[in-house]
């Protein structure tokens, strides 16, 4: 049985046009469950794109079964995806989780359900990815997939057991910040996680994933992530999050044909895309792609 598909929205009803159709080609998105939560406005000039979006998704088709929850208060990005989540996962052995700024590819929803067949019972895999850079793929890497000590939030998969083992309130963060050497362990992921946390740590973010990544860590987990993209970030745009900003997350989208996937046996990091993967969010890479934002590229 596939698994449920949960799509988050909130105020950009053009995106979320796009995302939606995206989903509706995907090859099985007629045998998907699709559990839909929109947040309420959080300011009365939000109130008429919040509309315009509900209007959207009261007219959506497509899928086995569609589930709607409009919330009456404004909850919060970071809430609004935690408790939708943790409802969906009550019920439910793995869900996919996508937010309205995606564009998948017709195959996304069979590479997750597959990744989530296959690493079902492999504890080191904490979540599967949609999203990947357009890495060289190596003549001699004839797999699908490869995995990294980094989550990524776009277009992803979860089982419940890790979901539910997270701990948001993050009770042992303080011995964390003293241990040096868990620090640089947690940047094996990337040279750009620390800061993301102790802004989410210190109130200047308000984040569920950077959290997600955190749990992941401790337990000494991995990400599986697609060798071709199934998810394009469509979110920088007006009304996104990382407005006005260079896009250093362009990619190649899987061109959906595929539908079986040759997935590798996951026990450690894939050594040349956690390598790439480094690079792409090392500091000089990030200076560069900063001074390409400040000369007007996007």
């Amino acid at each position: 049985m596939n698994a449920p598909v949960l799509l988050f929205g909130y105020k950009r009803p053009v995106e979320l046009k796009a995302t939606l159709r995206a989903l509706q080609a995907n090859h099985l998105a007629s045998q998907s469950d699709l559990y839909i939560f929109v947040d309420a406005p959080k300011r009365p000039e939000d109130a008429d794109k919040v509309a315009q979006v509900h209007k959207l998704l009261d007219e959506a088709s497509g899928f086995r079964t569609i589930h709607r929850e409009y919330a009456k208060t404004n909850i919060g990005c970071a809430d609004s995806i935690i408790q939708g989540i943790s409802r969906v996962l009550a019920d439910h052995p793995s869900a996919i989780i996508v937010e309205d700024d995606l564009i998948t590819s017709p195959n996304f929803l069979d590479f997750m359900n597959q990744c989530l067949e296959k690493y079902v019972d492999n504890q080191r895999v904490y979540s599967i990815a949609g999203y990947t850079f357009p890495f060289q793929r190596p003549s001699n890497y004839m797999a699908d997939a490869y995995c990294i000590p980094r989550h990524s939030p776009w277009g992803w998969a979860t089982w419940a057991d890790r979901w539910q083992s997270v701990d948001w309130e993050m009770t042992d963060y303080a011995d964390f910040e003293k241990d040096k050497w868990q620090q640089k362990e947690f940047m094996r992921g990337g040279s750009d996680l620390l800061n993301m946390l102790r802004d989410q740590m210190e109130g200047r973010a308000d984040a569920w994933d950077i959290r997600f990544c955190y749990n992941r860590f401790k337990a000494d987990g991995v990400t599986v992530y697609p060798t071709t993209s199934k998810v394009e970030n469509i979110g920088f745009g007006k009304e996104a999050t990382h407005t006005n900003i260079y896009n250093r997350y362009k990619t190649k989208l899987d061109d959906g044909v595929q539908r079986v996937f040759d997935l590798p046996h996951v026990s450690r990091p894939t050594s040349y895309y956690h390598q790439q993967t480094l690079q792409r969010y090392s500091v000089p890479t990030r200076i560069y792609n900063r001074l390409k934002t400040l000369t007007g590229m996007r």
